[in-house]
């Protein structure tokens, strides 16, 4: 017979998901862009770009204006969290009790710089994701010691 798993957990496990896969995308992109760093100037300076897409015309510029060791060291980092944020996805869904520590922990720890970045100015996507956290957190806490 099939466990039924809690809704909030499972809610948890796919926002997790979802977040280690736009970490994943991000990291990738990084390390392609460090790799084909050159392409991307020479198409920056493309007349084809020329007062198209702007939000494109931007992105290039700015990952053509970062120092290369800056690419690297985010590409690997993003994807290093990519990784921890699938572990704790998949270690949610078996309901295991170290990644529900890792989790309450990684999580508490996010809180301060989003309260900082809220009181820096508010946007709605920075308190979407910070009353997503908080609702998160404040549910495993009340799982973690039901169980």
């Amino acid at each position: 017979m099939k466990k039924k798993r809690p809704t909030g957990l499972v809610a948890i496990v796919i926002y997790k998901g979802f977040v280690a896969l736009l970490l994943a995308t991000t990291s990738l992109v990084l390390l392609l862009a460090l790799r084909n760093h050159a392409a991307l100037v020479t198409l920056s300076q493309s007349y084809v770009l020329e007062g198209k897409l702007e939000i494109i015309e931007w992105s290039l510029e700015e990952v053509i204006n970062v120092k290369h060791s800056t690419l690297k060291f985010s590409g690997i980092a993003i994807g290093l969290y990519a990784l921890v944020t699938a572990i704790e996805s998949v270690g949610l869904w078996y309901e295991t009790t170290w990644t529900k520590i890792l989790v309450i922990g990684l999580v508490s720890i996010s809180m301060p710089p989003e309260i900082y970045e809220l009181i820096k100015g508010v946007t709605i996507l920075k308190l979407l994701v910070f009353l997503v956290n908080l609702a998160g957190l404040w549910y495993l806490i009340r799982h973690f010691y039901k169980h």
